[in-house]
């Protein structure tokens, strides 16, 4: 198993000693996703956190009218995950699927209680890993309801230059909540000015 960007990813957070890093060897399970499959579909219950150790996911729901709305996108040293599905045990509304054939790390809930229980700086790690999230998406909320679409796609451009060449421009289009014509027409007044 491939588990050094993981052990990388946890150090830069707080250290591990090495019974700490054979724990993560030990329920972190590798995993080898194709272009277009999912690893969580509506209706399931989200039972893995994921760690993204190489390609790309998106992480999105479908409306009543059909309509994919992208919620995040992950790509190497990343974790994607219904957060909510995956602590309440309830189904899942969102999709999780490959944009590239990746390479993830997954640990199921109950090893990753045992983990904090049996290694307490895990829970530490992992409520680091949560908060930054929850920052994240606050931020994601007040720049939609506060920004003009201009203003949103340029922030995205400047805080995530390492998807322009990893996913569609439709799929950019949805996370930032406008029609692909719209983010067209955007990207033109962009150029011109």
């Amino acid at each position: 198993m491939n588990s050094i960007p993981l052990i990388e990813y946890f150090n830069q957070l707080l250290p591990l000693n090495e019974e700490e890093m054979s724990a993560v060897e030990r329920v972190f399970k590798e995993r080898s996703v194709k272009r277009r499959q999912y690893i969580l579909q509506a209706g399931d219950i989200s039972k893995l956190n994921t760690f993204v150790v190489e390609g790309c996911f998106k992480m999105f729901m479908i409306d009543a009218n059909g309509k994919e709305h992208n919620l995040q996108f992950a790509i190497e040293n990343w974790w994607i995950g219904d957060i909510g599905s995956f602590h309440s045990e309830q189904p899942s509304k969102l999709y999780i699927e490959a944009i590239e054939n990746s390479v993830i790390l997954q640990i199921n809930k109950e090893d990753q209680l045992k983990l904090f229980v049996e290694h307490p700086k895990f829970n530490r790690i992992f409520r680091v890993i949560t908060e930054n999230a929850l920052v994240s998406t606050q931020k994601r909320v007040l720049q939609n309801i506060s920004s003009t679409a201009e203003e949103r796609y340029v922030d995205f451009m400047e805080r995530y230059p390492q998807f322009f060449n990893r996913i569609s421009n439709v799929q950019i289009a949805s996370y930032l909540g406008v029609t692909p014509e719209f983010l067209s027409t955007i990207r033109k007044r962009i150029v011109k000015s």
